[in-house]
């Protein structure tokens, strides 16, 4: 693991109100700890204040490091979708953001502050979950009590057998990373409501067989038969409504109070308890009750999440894309906007007369004839099975009243982008005028020499128009573009130069496309697709987009500036149009995510 040897990272997650359990727990943790090792703690919160942190200064031993941490920026991103109940609240998520928040750590744990810890801590930690998402022990409620068994069953589709309290967990960050957990879990969370456990069911559903079982030993929760002797504990956990400083006289409290008078929160903890009234206490019991009515009713759903999956109205989604879409994140923060996130294939160049870019061959005609015709037959396909979803096209009179050829742009969010703007295209200009005014797409070189099969037959022949590396073939794409443009045809560049998975964002644009239509004497037609959610899952788990294309009115250079401002006044108009359709469309200011 990249952690450097020695070093644990402990997380806990509270808020001011906690502070004091919380070091209740780490004065534990210190006072067992073998001292061969460096512990380094953090403490997840939003709102601890300076004095709380001051009072609690001398809860410290050597070896031991602790820094409160704010994670506001990332709780703030998904708080709206975020349920909290009764013994919950919102610091129960913040174990979610230790990977992505943490990108030193290889593994960490994660502790809850209703714990007691009297093991050697570095012995939990020393376990290995390089095969595993995470280490954790089984939760005892889905054990001991039918309902919430069927229930993790039923509702989560996880084995009772094989569902983990979340309280202590050896989190593998460097997985979390790789398969983008925090995405799957706020993906997930637009998916299905869970109610009982919540960010447990949750964490259950996307780690399951993917856990590493740690002897219960190291959580021992407070709930019906506890199965260890007081000696072969290593943790305890006051789960739901067993807290020391609520319930008097409850099972292993006497361990709580221990380290509780050694710590300066003490006297404010015994108050607590010493003024919890009985009508608390049978409130607490109702809540029991509660939560075994919700679990009930939850399994009788026949919207639950397992019967939802199984009927195929939601789907889980592909961790390839949740990393795709990761990526752009962190591009958009690096500013990467040229770079494509995906990988293309190997390619090899084009060589000089190898693409008949004009068609004047017979054997170019036919395959460009065939290639048509099946890619009109394809887009119907995939039109009417919902794959591309076009809801509305605007600006049509921007292209049908044009009477030259014109430099198309889109922003380009998708392999099937192209397509969308093709449609636009035949909704434009009527069938007798397409012979005249053809559309042409201009590919990559690898797209035209190294994709195989089906789509590489599209590629080489359906009105592609293909860069080069190669110098000589570059200049017969660039005579040929031009040609092209000359006798009336349309032209598609992507000027962003690459492709972000439905990333809606216009990106900053590259020159090639308005160095077309100034030396070709012809005027940019800005198109931008907007999207929106339709109710159709795609086979990656997510939502098909529903495109509304705008197609901007024709900008045109100004005759009186030289070239290079020429080519600079028209990427500043197609952008600022872009901008202006994005910022209309969405109702939010164009702004880009920054370090």
């Amino acid at each position: 693991m990249k952690a450097s040897k020695g070093i644990v990272p402990i997380f806990f997650a509270c808020d001011d109100k906690y502070v004091k359990f919380t070091m209740v727990t780490l004065k534990s943790i210190m006072e067992n700890a073998s001292k061969d090792y460096e512990y380094r703690v953090y403490i997840l919160n939003t709102d601890i204040k300076d004095e709380t942190k001051k009072k609690y200064e001398s809860v410290k031993k050597d070896g031991f490091t602790v820094e409160y941490v704010d994670v506001s920026s990332y709780y703030d991103s998904i708080e709206s979708g975020l349920p909290v109940r009764d013994y919950y609240n919102k610091t129960t998520y913040f174990r979610l953001f230790i990977a992505e928040m943490f990108e030193e750590y290889d593994k960490a744990i994660y502790i809850d502050s209703d714990t007691i810890v009297l093991g050697d801590i570095s012995k939990f930690y020393s376990h290995n979950i390089e095969d595993y998402y995470c280490g954790a022990c089984n939760e005892q409620a889905m054990l001991q009590t039918e309902c919430y068994g069927r229930y993790v069953e039923e509702v989560c589709g996880v084995n009772r057998n094989e569902f983990f309290n979340a309280g202590l967990m050896l989190i593998n960050c460097k997985r979390f990373r790789e398969d983008c957990v925090l995405d799957q879990f706020i993906n997930l969370l637009g998916v299905y409501r869970f109610q009982v456990t919540q960010d447990e069911d949750y964490l259950n559903v996307i780690c399951n067989h993917k856990v590493l079982w740690i002897d219960n030993s190291w959580n021992v929760e407070i709930y019906g038969e506890i199965k260890y002797k007081d000696e072969e504990i290593n943790m305890i956990h006051y789960i739901m409504w067993g807290k020391p400083w609520h319930m008097k006289n409850g099972p292993l409290g006497s361990f709580f109070w221990k380290y509780a008078q050694m710590t300066p929160g003490y006297d404010e903890i015994k108050d607590i308890q010493k003024n919890y009234s009985e009508e608390q206490v049978l409130r607490d019991m109702e809540q029991a009750k509660n939560l075994e009515a919700l679990a009930i009713n939850e399994t009788a759903r026949e919207d639950s999440y397992i019967k939802l999956l199984k009927k195929g109205e939601i789907a889980v989604h592909s961790i390839d894309r949740l990393r795709i879409m990761k990526k752009i994140r962190e591009y958009e923060l690096e500013g990467r906007f040229s770079e494509d996130v995906e990988q293309d294939p190997p390619s090899r160049e084009i060589i000089p007369g190898e693409v008949d870019y004009l068609k004047k061959k017979v054997s170019s005609k036919l395959k460009t004839k065939a290639a048509y015709f099946i890619a009109r037959r394809y887009l119907n396909k995939i039109i009417r099975n919902k794959q591309m979803i076009i809801k509305d096209i605007e600006g049509i009179e921007n292209l049908r009243d044009l009477d030259s050829g014109a430099i198309l742009t889109c922003n380009h969010f998708n392999a099937l982008d192209s397509f969308a703007i093709q449609v636009a295209y035949e909704a434009c200009i009527n069938k007798k005028d397409r012979k005249k005014k053809r559309f042409y797409r201009v590919i990559r070189e690898g797209n035209y020499t190294s994709f195989p099969g089906f789509y590489g037959f599209l590629m080489r022949n359906c009105y592609t128009l293909p860069l080069a590396t190669n110098m000589k073939a570059m200049q017969q794409f660039m005579k040929s573009t031009n040609e092209l443009l000359e006798k009336g045809n349309f032209v598609l560049v992507y000027p962003e130069q690459s492709m972000w998975w439905n990333y809606k964002k216009p990106k900053p644009l590259q020159k090639g496309a308005f160095q077309f239509a100034v030396k070709s004497n012809v005027p940019v037609v800005p198109c931008f697709i907007t999207m929106e959610d339709s109710d159709v899952i795609d086979s990656n788990g997510f939502k098909v987009q529903e495109y509304t294309i705008h197609i901007g009115k024709p900008i045109y250079a100004n005759k009186e500036e030289n070239s290079k401002e020429q080519i600079h006044h028209l990427m500043q108009e197609n952008y600022s149009l872009w901008k202006d359709i994005y910022e209309k469309t969405y109702n939010i200011p164009l702004e880009y995510a920054a370090r």
